[in-house]
């Protein structure tokens, strides 16, 4: 798994593997009264809350996330003191990551930073803000101020 996948899956949980729908479903459209309904190709409706979990499951994931939260909830549990808002040092460690040089060089190169390497502090300044965007970019709420 990529660096920023686990960062995203320790802030948003594992992906949901939804339970598949009937193999015969064509769209979902409203019936009479306006309740959702599944047309299935051989032309049968059938109410959409009988088709499964699997748009809910899906509807759910696609819900916003407050990142901020859940980070300041993890922190909370924490004794170390980190400061997860201005370092990415502190965010990776808060989610239990490696934090090393290698490790966030390698997260550099898959969020495509392209400044000196050898300037650490530059490009963790750098990188702090793109994970934050690439959190926001993917469904996560993150405070402007944490974006800027």
């Amino acid at each position: 798994m990529s660096i920023f996948g686990s960062i995203s899956e320790a802030i948003f949980g594992k992906p949901a593997h939804a339970e598949a729908a009937p193999a015969d479903t064509a769209a979902v459209a409203r019936g009479a009264e306006g309740a959702p309904v599944v047309v299935a190709a051989n032309n049968t409706a059938t109410p959409a809350a009988a088709v499964g979990t699997a748009a809910a499951a899906t509807a759910a994931a696609k819900a916003p996330v407050d990142v901020m939260a859940i980070l300041d909830a993890i922190d909370d549990k924490t004794d170390e003191k980190l400061d997860w808002t201005k370092s990415i040092v502190d965010l990776m460690k808060l989610l239990k990551l490696d934090s090393s040089l290698a490790a966030r060089k390698s997260l550099a190169t898959e969020l495509g930073y392209t400044g000196d390497m050898g300037d650490s502090a530059k490009m963790n300044v750098w990188l702090h803000k793109a994970v934050m965007q690439k959190l926001a970019d993917n469904g996560g709420v993150v405070p402007k101020d944490l974006l800027d």
